[in-house]
């Protein structure tokens, strides 16, 4: 029996299309093997940390992992960039693994008593699942449980105020007497300024005011910010920072008046441009789907941010900008900058646009750097997407 010969138009393209398509799904699961391989000695590396009290984040085994990666992909015909952020994720994954494991909850951790007030709410929710995670015993308590908040609030170790803004003092008032001076009391809205001085003055419990900068929906808790508002009690103190470091969570402390003013323009400036920007478009007159079809990166990157802000709450968003203390003077201060830069355009005044692009790259320094790098980073991920 003769061997079927190729004909000249096989022997001219190669294998056929799907042949090498399933040699590269073949790949693929190895490399899915290989990943699972990874993913259990990194459950080991989570065992031996707890074990010695090692930190899970090791910045400096970060940088030689990625040296190492780059200067090994080009002679095997890889981008360097490319296998950059392939082992950046990884490594991100890694540390989530560690986290979620409990490498950094010390062997002897006391569990405690944690009360969740608003516990069913959306943030609520999720750090009632970091704290159970943790070890610790969670109680929610809300308007449509049978736990009633006061009866939490009075036998918990630690009680979290998570309801909406513009109630919070109002129920930190009402149940601060009821909480265990022995005990922590903390909230976790957008403000810090009120509720910590509410929870000062109607409670005699140890005190944290916290913000959490991210929202319920996120993937991971590995590398979120949490800003920490000392208020009394250093024991407690300690125990919140340890608690927030072991779920991966990076922290800044700060006072409450200097978080209010950093949101005036981390929050209020941005969701007041975004809602101004959102509101003008949909007035303009222009319908999306045309724009879509003339989109560059940038603009649908921020047109995906608007349209993210707009898919939420606007009772959360209202409340953060009407409760900030500096909202007045931070809108005031947008307002004229937006009227300086239009009578800038409208009489093409050339030289005082690029005099305010001077300005302002005074102002960011060498952010525009980072920026420049990490936003065409974005963009090619976006692309990627598209």
């Amino acid at each position: 029996m003769t061997t079927p010969q190729p004909n000249a138009d096989e022997s001219a393209l190669g294998r056929p299309l799907p042949v090498l398509r399933a040699l590269i799904d073949a790949v693929d699961h190895e490399l899915l093997q290989l990943l699972s391989r990874r993913n259990g000695l990194v459950g080991e590396i989570a065992a031996y940390k707890r074990a010695h009290g090692v930190a899970i984040r090791d910045h400096q085994r970060e940088r030689e992992i990625i040296a190492d990666r780059r200067d090994r992909s080009a002679p095997l015909g890889l981008r360097p960039d490319v296998v950059e952020s392939l082992f950046r994720l990884m490594l991100w994954a890694s540390r989530d693994r560690q986290a979620a494991l409990r490498a950094e909850v010390p062997l002897d951790l006391e569990p405690r008593t944690v009360a969740i007030i608003g516990g069913a709410g959306a943030m609520g929710g999720c750090l009632a699942q970091m704290f159970a995670d943790l070890g610790h015993a969670v109680m929610i308590a809300d308007v449509q449980t049978d736990l009633t908040p006061r009866e939490a609030a009075s036998v918990a170790d630690v009680v979290l105020i998570s309801v909406p803004i513009d109630v919070t003092v109002q129920v930190i008032t009402e149940l601060g007497p009821h909480v265990r001076e022995d005990a922590l009391l903390l909230d976790v809205t957008s403000i810090k300024t009120d509720p910590v001085q509410a929870m000062l003055q109607h409670s005699k419990s140890s005190v944290v005011g916290t913000h959490p900068l991210f929202g319920p929906s996120v993937h991971s808790l590995q590398g979120q910010r949490i800003v920490l508002t000392p208020g009394r009690g250093d024991q407690w103190l300690d125990w919140l920072r340890s608690m927030f470091t072991a779920r991966g969570l990076s922290i800044k402390e700060t006072t409450p008046q200097e978080h209010d003013r950093a949101m005036a323009v981390v929050q209020v400036l941005t969701h007041f441009s975004t809602e101004v920007i959102g509101k003008t478009m949909a007035q303009f007159g222009v319908p999306l789907e045309e724009t879509l079809q003339f989109t560059s990166p940038v603009y649908l990157m921020e047109l995906l941010m608007t349209a993210r802000h707009f898919a939420q709450s606007p009772q959360l968003y209202a409340s953060i900008q009407t409760s900030n203390p500096l909202t007045n003077e931070i809108t005031d201060a947008f307002l004229e900058a937006a009227a300086a830069h239009k009578k800038d355009i409208q009489e093409k005044d050339n030289a005082a646009v690029e005099a305010t692009f001077d300005q302002v790259r005074t102002f960011l320094g060498s952010f525009t750097d980072e920026a420049l790098e990490k936003s065409s980073y974005l963009i090619d991920r976006l692309v990627e997407r598209s």
